[in-house]
């Protein structure tokens, strides 16, 4: 399944308002958003993937036009194997007819290649903290998330340990609105499993209690904020069907 996503004005409308009185911030962006224009990006993922939609949240925060492609993983395309014949997974962005795999990566590429929308900061310390705590985010506690949903001996152990590790990262916001400040940035993307609906409806099917107001009232804040966003808001895959898809490979709460 492909669908197009377009976020520009009419090419007439963009002319007419180059011909009008703007202010160098806008002519700038005007400009920006006409060089994107004609570049063939794609994006190979699925529906509810958290991986997927961090590439979808970082190209829609950017405003670049991208064509999607739905993977079925049990029967993957031929193009998705011949653009990521190493890894075989998704997702994969292509621009120009170049791939680029992995969704951390890509959100990198994605920043270096457009301008507008900052996803990661300028400061060289800033953005090396920021990379470390995206890398926290899927070295620990994805990995310790998951482990909670195997089986129901030592749940209680597991959903400890998976406490332990999201409280950490909930210290680093410090009081921030996103961890990338004011703004949402490359941390708040890569977590989006935590922040978006997944740890939410995952928790629910599951039967634990993990990111609660009570154990990490910070955290909750910072995801009620986060999917409450714009354009986050937007890329969100629908409750109902990733509610669906937990119990089908999950189970119901014990």
């Amino acid at each position: 399944m492909v669908h197009a996503y377009t976020h520009f004005m009419k090419r007439e409308e963009i002319s007419d308002r180059m011909n009008m009185d703007i202010n160098p911030q806008e002519e700038k962006s005007l400009i920006s958003r006409l060089s994107i224009m004609g570049e063939e990006v794609k994006l190979f993922g699925v529906w509810g993937s958290p991986f997927s939609k961090r590439v979808e949240m970082a190209l829609k925060l950017k405003g670049v036009e991208y064509e999607f492609f739905e993977e079925d993983l049990q029967n993957k395309s031929d193009l998705l194997l011949k653009y990521n014949p190493v890894h075989k997974k998704i997702p994969v962005l292509v621009h120009k007819g170049k791939p680029i795999a992995e969704s951390a990566i890509i959100l990198e590429y994605i920043d270096e290649t457009w301008e507008g929308f900052a996803l990661l900061p300028k400061d060289p310390y800033q953005r090396a903290t920021a990379r470390f705590w995206a890398r926290f985010v899927e070295e620990k506690c994805m990995p310790a998330i998951f482990k909670c949903s195997v089986g129901t001996e030592d749940r209680e152990k597991a959903v400890e340990e998976a406490y332990e590790t999201l409280k950490l990262l909930e210290n680093e916001l410090k009081g921030k609105k996103f961890f990338g400040g004011e703004e949402i940035g490359f941390v708040d993307i890569v977590a989006d499993f935590i922040g978006g609906y997944w740890l939410r409806d995952f928790q629910e099917v599951v039967g634990m209690e993990l990111l609660t107001k009570e154990k990490l009232p910070k955290l909750c804040e910072w995801s009620d904020e986060f999917v409450n966003h714009a354009v986050i808001k937007e890329v969100l895959p629908p409750r109902d069907k990733l509610i669906a898809f937990f119990r089908t490979r999950f189970g119901s709460k014990p």
